[in-house]
């Protein structure tokens, strides 16, 4: 009996060391993330990323996004609902990241068809998540697929070829990489609205933390 009370004890102990260690290092991390946000070199405060939305909100979602990531294309939607919800209050900034394998092929194509407009870019966007299944199976990927899901974009696909290769590309897509390590995002969807890290990952987690930020900023 004392010895499993001890087994017991022992396990309980552990158990709150664990929650205690994920607190602290949960806040750490944001103290980290909130320092960050706030420098001179901010990595919320990049020139010429995509965005949706009214330019002049006071509400910014910054979502670091993966278009082979499956969790990515189920939270589009709602997202984009979010946006039609509050419009004129929230814009949607898209950052990548390119942790699956081929999706930084698929990311070059976005950043091309962004080349040749907005509507073009969300369309392209919209019909590369759409396809998702079918070029970016886990473990299989075939991103040279996606192409054939973009002939009713309006898509110059010549064109985006050719431009998927240009410097500027390059360029933003590495500074997309030094973001994700300064701001240690370890996967995707990752969100933070004004800066702030989303306390609770999920729809609703994403919609109640974006209504409280509403709510502080259009009092």
């Amino acid at each position: 009996m004392k010895r499993s009370l001890i087994v017991i004890g022992a396990a309980a102990t552990l158990i709150a060391a664990f929650v205690a260690g994920a607190y602290f290092y949960t806040a750490r991390q944001n103290a980290e993330v909130t320092t960050a946000a706030q420098s001179v070199d901010s990595p919320f405060k990049r020139v010429g990323t995509p965005s949706m939305g009214n330019p002049d909100a006071k509400v910014e979602i910054t979502e670091f996004f993966d278009p082979a990531c499956e969790a990515c294309r189920a939270f589009y939607p709602h997202v984009k609902r979010l946006l039609g919800e509050h419009s004129g209050k929230v814009r949607l900034t898209l950052r990548y990241a390119a942790f699956h394998e081929g999706s930084d092929y698929v990311v070059k194509l976005l950043e091309a068809a962004r080349l040749q407009g907005q509507e073009i870019y969300l369309k392209t966007l919209e019909a590369t998540l759409s396809a998702q299944p079918m070029w970016a199976e886990h473990g299989r990927p075939q991103p040279q697929k996606v192409w054939d899901a973009l002939a009713s974009t309006g898509l110059d696909i010549e064109r985006a070829r050719r431009d998927m290769e240009r410097p500027e590309i390059a360029a933003r897509l590495q500074q997309d990489t030094a973001d994700i390590v300064a701001l240690k995002v370890r996967q995707t969807p990752t969100f933070f609205i004004n800066g702030k890290p989303l306390r609770n990952f999920g729809q609703d987690g994403l919609s109640f933390q974006l209504r409280e930020e509403i709510a502080a900023s259009y009092p």
